[in-house]
């Protein structure tokens, strides 16, 4: 089996070559040590989850374990597949760690990394869970907007709190706070959403006072209040000149963060280039995904597409391509996919060709065998987990600072 070093993997994330670091162990070991850029498959999902997370047979591909066995399996199940270049860290973890190289816990760390990036670089303002509670309670005018997926929110959410996923905001804040003097308080489960959310609306120059929650809902249990479950509210559809004032902020914004904007006819050229990984993603909400969507995009809410681009880009130094009718979602999240170090791409609106109706080709969920118990989901967290979990996330930034091959940075 041909085997690559430490060193030489390293070099391709610095050049920005395109290269795909795949641990096989289940997500639990993962989480306990991994590179920043490393994308976790399972040794039994690799057939199910390759061809959409993995689209071109002969990029480049690296596997590591901790000496298990695993990567050898793997590395035949991915040849098997018609993978060609497929190749082991030689050494494994041990020899990674060995060369001096930074280890990151948990899951999605490249994306909580950056968030953490953000609100130093930008001194993103927040306020803690006592004093939202005191403003909900006095009845202020304020609203809560909640970032995470909806499913999340019906779990556990602030009261008052309205769901408005991530790449929404900027879209549909302004119908939910028409006043310029209601203060928005965005939330999510621990950090991120919430930094990326406030900041995606600080950037995109909202008139309101803008707040994150800090530390989510995690913040707001560890502050001994309690959450609503179960809730059912959602931002109102926006269209006509409330979603044309949206795009031309969030235009502005993906602008500064050097995004691109391309036709159908550019969007063939890049597919058809040999040598480069593509990768299309509708940011909308499943709901209006599955209406009617672009052929080759898969469904990527923008919100999550930031939080969790490891789990749907693996290929560090691909391109990617974003979609949406309205525009605004996709070149918010663009502005953050390229200070995340992306090259990527907005497809301009105004698709005329046929649409494709349903979920499209996503590989079905995973199972819970093997998965790691995150802090923030959930309602049934131990005190001591939430904590040390917020104490990791604020480590992160020196983690970024010694391992130095991130290219993020922070318009």
């Amino acid at each position: 089996m041909t085997t690559i070093d430490a060193r030489s993997i390293r070099h391709a994330l610095l050049t920005r070559n395109e290269i795909t670091i795949i641990d096989p162990r289940d997500e639990h070991s993962f989480a306990q040590g991994h590179p920043l850029f490393a994308a976790q498959i399972p040794l039994e999902r690799i057939a199910i989850e390759a061809p959409t997370r993995l689209p071109r047979l002969d990029a480049l591909l690296v596997i590591y374990d901790q000496g298990e066995g695993l990567a050898e399996k793997a590395a035949s199940v991915f040849k098997g597949l018609g993978y060609s270049d497929v190749r082991l860290l030689e050494g494994g973890l041990q020899a990674w760690r060995d060369a001096g190289y930074e280890l990151f816990q948990d899951v999605n760390s490249a994306s909580k990394a950056f968030g953490e990036l953000v609100e130093q670089r930008r001194h993103t303002p927040s306020l803690p869970a006592q004093e939202v509670k005191a403003l909900i309670d006095e009845g202020a005018d304020v609203v809560v907007l909640d970032a995470r997926r909806f499913d999340e929110y019906r779990t556990m959410s602030i009261p008052t709190g309205t769901s408005v996923p991530g790449a929404e905001l900027v879209l549909r804040a302004g119908a939910l706070a028409p006043d310029p003097q209601t203060t928005i308080i965005v939330n999510c489960a621990g950090r991120t959403r919430s930094i990326i959310g406030t900041q995606s609306l600080i950037n995109a120059g909202l008139p309101n006072p803008v707040r994150a929650l800090r530390n989510g809902t995690i913040g707001w249990t560890l502050a001994g209040q309690s959450l609503e479950t179960g809730q059912q509210r959602r931002a109102p559809a926006v269209e006509g000149d409330a979603a044309t004032q949206a795009r031309s902020r969030t235009h502005e914004v993906a602008y500064r963060a050097g995004v691109k904007w391309i036709d159908s006819t550019d969007l063939a050229a890049l597919a058809e280039e040999p040598g480069r990984t593509l990768y299309r993603f509708d940011v909308r909400l499943p709901e209006d995904y599955a209406l009617g969507h672009i052929p080759g995009f898969l469904n990527a809410q923008g919100g999550q597409l930031v939080q969790e681009t490891d789990h749907f880009a693996p290929v560090r130094g691909a391109r990617i391509v974003l979609a949406d009718d309205l525009g605004a979602r996709a070149e918010m999240t663009a502005s953050w996919l390229a200070q995340m170090g992306w090259e990527v791409y907005v497809l301009s609106p105004g698709y005329s060709g046929e649409l494709e109706q349903g979920q499209g080709v996503a590989p079905p969920p995973r199972g819970p065998e093997g998965r790691y118990k995150r802090p923030y989901e959930g309602t049934d967290n131990k005190t001591e987990a939430m904590q040390a979990y917020l104490d990791w996330e604020f480590g992160l930034i020196a983690q970024l600072q010694r391992d130095a091959t991130h290219g993020f940075f922070v318009i």
